[in-house]
Formats: C-alpha cells, structure tokens, sequence
C-alpha cells in the first residue's frame, strides 16, 4: 500500500530535505521514525528538494508498506519525531501510481523580509535595512507571470532537463512588521526563488531598472540576475494534487473494521 505524509519542518539546523552522506536531513531524520514505528526499513519520497535552512509549511511525501498503518501511527510517529518536525496528517493514496513529486501540479512558496530589527521576524525573514520601493517591485513582478523562461534564476550548470515554468501567481504582500513574496508554479528550478526575490530586491534598491530586468529575463543567463537571498526567509507552503488523490487513515480503518465484522458474523 502506497501511503502519503503531510508534515511540517523549520529547516534551519538541516542541510536541506534529502539524504546527505556528511549531514543530518529532514527526509533522514523522518525515515529513521518510520522504520522505528513500523519495525522495518522504510524509504520516503518527497515533493521537492528544499535546500539547507529552508522551511516548509508543507510538504507531501510518500512510503510503501505492505499493511494497514497501525491505530494511532499520527500521534506515535510525532511522538518519535524531533519538535522540528511535525506530521499534520497521514493518508492512503487512491492509486498505486501516486507520486509525491511527480503527481504534484502547483507548488507555492514563500519569502519573508523585514525593513526592521524584529527579535520574532530575525530567525524567519532576511533583515533589508535599506529602503524599497515597492511599486517598482510590483511592476517586475507582474512580468513573471508572462514569462516562460526561468534559467536566469536557478542555479549554473544545473542538471534541469527544461528550464520551462508556469509561474500561476505572484506577488508582495504587505503587513505591518514583514513583506511577504508569494510565488506558485507547475514546477521550479533549484535556487529559482531565492534568485528571483534576490533580483526583485535589487529593482527595489534601484540597482536594476525594469528594462534590465526584462533583459535579465531574456538573456537565460544566472550571471545577469542578483544574488540568491538566505534561505532562513524561505518556506515550501503548499503542494497541490488532482482531487481525490487520497483518503484519510480513519477510513481505512473503518473500512478493515467493517469487513472483519462481516467476518466474523459469516464465521457465526
């Protein structure tokens, strides 16, 4: 049986989600729990590769196991688990084929910037001390979403096999004490937002205008655009799939309740 977490992390003591050979990983860190709760070696596959610091509000992976999850594996499997981690749900995927990354359709990030020292924001958003102009970043922001391109923001000499994105939404929201990025795409490039919000910042300092930015768009080279931004200010937070994709535990449960039952009136 294919079997689908949703679970949360603050990623800023791990070297990003996958299994390293010299550091401790979330998806490390959540295998060993696993294979603990369930007495067996367990692999998971997960939506995305976040990198070191890197924080996910969600993120969806997926295991195989031969069984029905054993009566309250939620609360024993976060009970296993550092109070970095957290697990908000399990489920059963409807089909056997289910993908946490390939299936996805939409992901949507995050990136968090404060314009003053905030003890609260400080270990979550990055610390911009000079002023930004938010129209101009608006402006360059909109010109995202007609674009199609994106090897000008994700890392050098990557192995992407296209660097071809739908960007669905993008744009700053403004609170009180934080600017907030939001982004949403099919799919992204490694480094992608960072470089992207990186650049944005850079057209808000008035460093790059919003005709060299379209240039830097078009010109699909990583050397044109700004720096990658820290990745403390950056969380995964949704991860879309086509409706109907899984069904809550409880009603496995039920479901294997029901049928011993009728078991055990034909035994009678």
């Amino acid at each position: 049986m294919r079997y689908v977490l949703d679970l949360s992390y603050d990623g800023t003591i791990y070297a990003g989600w996958q299994i390293q050979h010299n550091a401790v990983a979330v998806q490390e860190v959540l295998e060993n729990a696993l294979s603990t709760l369930l007495q067996q070696p367990i692999s998971i596959l997960g939506a995305g590769r976040t990198d070191a610091g890197v924080h996910a509000h969600q993120m969806i992976a997926h295991f195989d196991f031969q069984d029905f999850l054993p009566e309250h594996s939620y609360n024993k499997l976060n009970g296993l688990l550092p109070k970095d981690i957290a697990i908000r749900g399990i489920y059963r995927a409807v089909e056997a084929d289910f993908h946490a990354r390939f299936s996805a359709t939409k992901r949507s990030y995050q990136y968090r910037i404060i314009q003053q020292k905030d003890p609260f924001e400080e270990a979550y958003a990055l610390w911009v001390r000079q002023a930004l102009d938010l129209v101009l970043m608006e402006k360059a922001t909109e010109s995202l979403l007609i674009t199609e391109d994106f090897a000008s923001f994700c890392k050098a000499h990557g192995n992407n096999k296209t660097t071809i994105c739908e960007i669905f939404h993008a744009h700053w929201e403004i609170q009180p004490s934080v600017w907030i990025f939001h982004v949403g795409a099919n799919r992204f490039l490694r480094g992608m937002v960072r470089a992207l919000v990186g650049t944005l910042l850079e057209v808000g300092l008035g460093k790059i205008s919003l005709e060299e930015f379209g240039r830097i768009i078009e010109s699909r080279d990583r050397s044109q655009a700004g720096p990658n931004v820290a990745a403390k200010g950056l969380s995964l937070t949704e991860v879309l799939y086509p409706e109907g994709s899984w069904v809550a535990i409880s009603k496995i449960t039920d479901a294997r309740r029901e049928r011993t039952e009728k078991s055990g009136q034909k035994d009678t």
